[in-house]
């Protein structure tokens, strides 16, 4: 959330907001598109996956319409087990699961420890001073969520803590030390937390490094380097206006810092406030974030998108795009990747009409899975400088029976380009010719782009690729799977 237009609720309002939070919100299926849920408006998401299957924690704005007041008293829970297809579990916890808080469900988060679930929450407490960190704590993803400590974990009685005690992400290394950032208002904290995951284990210090740090910091680890993200409201490439904000992030090789500015992963989004997580399921990288998006939205009536997030080989993050589609059905069970199927390029002799002498025709059926449209650590066949129509071929010993392809094109960001269109033929005995029934030929980047058509049976199989004005193409894996 951003705190700088937060409002405290009166005391007549509190008792107003807890009077509801008995109220039901039926669960069920969600959509598929962003925003992931329109039943109800979402905000602060928190992901988490356990096995197959991501979770989303997030807070219900409950402003009517014209109210300019962040209303809200319950967290729900969604869940997916491919990134595309949500379940609305309803409301998981409240302000009522803290009998010690007064108002303010906002931004929270969960970390599992030891077979059970720590749902850390920023909450509006009875004491002196304003927001506090709770902690509740369940069996399961789901609950049922008690109040695990019967007070504060933070507040601004603890000593050295952020103007706004907001916002938490907690993390366990691989070591067992668990770590717990926060803050808003320019003040980002953090410190230890002992194994029992309510108390600190040491004193709060302020982390160095994070540059335009506002609020809503989130923390992972990715391939032995610690990443953090978080909300920033500069105009320095960040937003149009400090009424907004974006997501910048950094990294460091400790998770205390200092940490080293990276730049901007998630531009500015259609509400004020800017509040994202990042996950991996089943291969792949999401980010989960809300706009104002849904209808009748604004900026205290929010909704939660997600989309897909992609790394450069160095581990840096590209800047994720936003959609409306979502991230459409993701990498199943298992370690991710291609589509499900029975690939016979494998086994298949790969030809073109050019390729760069740089470049490898290899790339196209060496099994290689991408991270991204950029990642060539697998090798990547290019046709520049060439433009227009170029082809790609496979060849069979003996006929083989074909209905789908799966391409991965290649981007380097220079003379190789995404095409503009791309189409299917096969070998027919005596000439090539369309494909039956072909499919939309996808151009998308940073994914495997499924085209299907009538089974033929044929010894060969080609791609006619044409470019973009001005540019060349080019492909990291292609793929070619019997019925």
């Amino acid at each position: 959330m951003r705190s700088r237009r937060w409002f405290r609720v009166a005391a007549g309002g509190v008792a107003g907001l807890l009077a509801g939070v008995g109220l039901a919100i039926p669960a069920g299926p969600a959509s598929a598109a962003n925003p992931i849920i329109t039943s109800i408006y979402t905000a602060d998401p928190a992901p988490l996956v356990v096995g197959n299957t991501m979770y989303i924690y997030a807070g219900r704005d409950e402003a009517p319409t014209g109210d300019n007041n962040f209303r809200m008293r319950e967290w729900h829970v969604l869940s997916s087990t491919d990134a595309n297809t949500w379940t609305h579990h309803g409301a998981r916890a409240s302000i009522a699961t803290f009998p010690w808080a007064g108002a303010d469900a906002w931004a929270s988060e969960v970390e599992p420890r030891n077979g059970k679930y720590y749902w850390y929450t920023s909450v509006n407490g009875r004491g002196a001073g304003w927001m506090d960190i709770g902690v509740a704590v369940g069996d399961s993803p789901l609950g049922p969520f008690t109040d695990a400590k019967g007070g504060p974990l933070i507040s601004d009685s603890t000593p050295n803590s952020s103007g706004l005690n907001i916002d938490p992400t907690v993390f366990v290394d691989d070591d067992g030390q668990a770590y717990i950032y926060w803050g808003g208002y320019w003040g980002a904290r953090a410190a230890r937390l002992k194994s029992n995951m309510i108390e600190l284990d040491g004193p709060v210090v302020t982390p160095s490094g994070l540059s335009n740090f506002w609020e809503a910091p989130w923390m992972f680890k990715r391939n032995g380097l610690y990443y953090m993200m978080y909300a920033a409201n500069d105009t320095n490439g960040c937003v149009t206006s400090s009424s907004y904000a974006c997501q910048r992030y950094a990294t460091a090789t400790n998770p205390m810092g200092p940490w080293t500015h990276r730049g901007i992963v998630l531009g500015q989004v259609s509400s004020t406030t800017n509040h994202a997580g990042v996950v991996e399921l089943n291969g792949q990288w999401y980010m989960v974030y809300h706009t104002a998006n849904a209808p009748g939205g604004g900026n205290f009536r929010r909704s939660v998108a997600v989309d897909r997030l992609y790394f450069n080989a160095d581990g840096t993050m590209q800047r994720v795009v936003q959609t409306s589609t979502g991230p459409g059905p993701g990498p199943g069970p298992g370690p991710g990747g291609p589509p499900a199927g029975t690939n016979l390029a494998t086994s298949a002799t790969a030809s073109t009409s050019y390729v760069s002498a740089w470049e490898s025709i290899a790339a196209l059926n060496n099994g290689g899975v991408p991270a991204n449209s950029a990642d060539k650590s697998n090798l990547a066949y290019g046709n520049w400088p060439e433009q227009g129509t170029q082809w790609v071929e496979y060849t069979w010993p003996s006929a083989r029976t074909l209905n789908r392809i799966a391409t991965y094109w290649f981007d380097d960001d220079q003379g190789i380009d995404l095409p503009a269109s791309c189409q299917v033929q096969y070998w027919t005995g005596s000439a090539y010719a369309n494909v039956p029934g072909q499919s939309s030929c996808g151009v998308a980047g940073n994914t495997y782009n499924v085209t299907t058509f009538n089974s033929v049976n044929t010894t060969r199989l080609r791609l006619n690729i044409t470019s973009r004005s001005g540019f060349s193409t080019g492909l990291l894996e292609w793929l070619a799977y019997q019925p």
